[in-house]
């Protein structure tokens, strides 16, 4: 089984090959961003295919956040750079939850949380012990915190 980490840098290879400029440049900063994090301890070491993923998703975010950025200043070329090198990234991460998903798990979250006796402010928490294992990687925090929190206060 080859890892994630491989397949990148398999799909970087044949980027360059096919002369894909987006796709190699995107592939090549993950890549040393990946390289950072293993030697960023105090010992060299090699990421798990989750904590590889965990790298993705932090880059991913860092593209849609750039965009809306560029966007609000008016620079819609870069924004739509930044998004287009966040849909390379999105091959390689879990099927995100629809926003009916996420409800959906939350829903049954509070009710859990709400069966083991949190209520109130308390209940955000204990909801988030659970659903965050639940929807892990497939959905990106401040939604899943937004989802909970809506939920509690209705």
């Amino acid at each position: 089984m080859t890892t994630l980490k491989a397949k990148l840098q398999d799909d970087l290879t044949a980027a360059i090959k096919a002369r894909d400029e987006l796709r190699s440049a995107t592939l090549r900063l993950t890549l040393s961003a990946i390289a950072y994090e293993e030697t960023a301890g105090k010992t060299a070491r090699e990421l798990s295919d989750d904590e590889v993923l965990k790298v993705i998703t932090r880059e991913a975010k860092k593209r849609r956040e750039a965009a809306d950025a560029f966007e609000k200043g008016g620079r819609a070329e870069s924004a739509e750079r930044e998004r287009a090198e966040g849909e390379v990234l999105a091959d390689y991460l879990p099927q995100q939850l629809t926003d009916e998903e996420l409800a959906t798990v939350v829903a049954e979250a509070v009710a859990e949380a709400r069966a083991g006796g949190a209520e109130g402010p308390k209940a955000m928490g204990a909801v988030m012990k659970i659903v965050n294992p639940k929807v892990s990687g497939r959905a990106e925090g401040g939604k899943v915190a937004a989802e909970v929190k809506r939920q509690l206060a209705g």
